[in-house]
């Protein structure tokens, strides 16, 4: 809708960058081996800041900030 702060070939060209996307990649970056699921089967497993929780993270958020000269 062109309401972006940031246009959205900017976003996809950052993601690109700062994040490995392919599956082993992803499973290694957010240690998803590990047996953590009975955490989230109570109150969600979105908007919570666990240590297991590593989705939450926002280890790259100035990276990609710095990245989008903003």
């Amino acid at each position: 809708f062109g309401t972006g702060a940031i246009d959205n070939d900017l976003i996809a060209k950052l993601v690109d960058e700062h994040f490995d996307l392919r599956p082993k990649a992803l499973i290694a970056e957010l240690d998803l081996l590990r047996p953590i699921y009975q955490q989230t089967a109570a109150y969600g497993h979105f908007g919570r800041e666990l240590a297991d929780f590593t989705w939450e993270r926002t280890d790259k958020a100035d990276a990609l900030r710095s990245a989008a000269g903003i």
